[in-house]
Parts: C-alpha cells; structure tokens; sequence
C-alpha cells in the first residue's frame, strides 16, 4: 500500500504538462516505471492520479458490481470517464490531457496534494477555496469521522 505525504505548489505549461514535485516523486521511486491512472474527482473540481497498484486495488470493487444493475452500470461508466493511462516523461513531467484541464479548471498555478494513497491536482485557487472554506468546521468533521473510532489498536 500507498502513503503519500506532502502539498507541492507546480506550474503547468501552456501544453498541460508538469512537472511532478520532487518529493511525491521520491516517495514514488520504486513504484514509478509502472505508471499511473488519471480521473476526474467525484466529489470535487480536481483530478486524481492514482499509482497502478492503487488504481487495480480500487478496480476490484469496481468490477464486484453487478452491471445487470442500472445503477451500477451507471456508476462505472461515470466514474471511468476520461481516465487516461499516464507515465512520466523522459523529464519527469506528466502530460495531463485537455479534457482534464477543461474539467479541472487548471491554468497555470497548480497545488499536487497527497490523499493517503493516491495525488489529487488542484488549480491553485480552487484548492485554496476549498481549504479556507469558512463552512467547514475542521474540528467537527474530524469529531464525526474519526470519533468513533476504538483506541484497543
């Protein structure tokens, strides 16, 4: 498993591309050569970067559901939607397709934050709304996720 550590602040060029930040790369070392998933977020305006072996963990529920279900087939086909294989060039960057920047609202400024597992990429100022949003009370939401949660370890 996956743990990633760190936000980075990057630039993206006029082609989509950017440099991934040295420190999710260094964390990245061993598992770089095989390559990654890039999504659209459910929830958010941003866009995921899986590593492989994340992205076939994640893939197996997936595949558990029943696609005779409306829902379910519905489900996949949202959520697979405009996944790209990506690999890092020669330079260390990763190309991040047009329909991605369209749908993700990235220009230039971007922030590459760590999400346990996986990487989510941010337009600078929508991640910045999104962390200084005034209606989101940090303590209480850590209260209701992580309150129940037993100490026996």
């Amino acid at each position: 498993m996956v743990n990633l550590i760190g936000a980075y602040e990057c630039k993206a060029d006029t082609k989509g591309r950017m440099m991934l930040p040295v420190g999710i790369k260094k964390q990245l070392t061993p598992i770089l050569k095989d390559g990654f998933i890039l999504k659209r977020s459910i929830f958010r305006p941003c866009l995921e970067l899986y590593p492989m072996s994340e992205w076939n963990l994640l893939v197996q529920d997936v595949n558990k559901l029943n696609r005779f279900v409306k829902t379910n087939l519905d489900f996949i086909r949202m959520f697979t939607t405009g996944l790209k294989p990506i690999e890092l060039d020669a330079t260390g960057r990763i190309l991040i397709p047009k329909d991605l920047i369209d749908f993700s609202g990235i220009k230039k400024s971007i922030v590459v934050t760590s999400v346990i597992n996986m990487i989510e990429i941010w337009d600078k100022d929508k991640y910045e709304d999104v962390i200084n949003n005034p209606d989101i009370d940090f303590a209480s939401l850590a209260e209701k996720v992580m309150g129940n949660q037993s100490n026996d370890g």
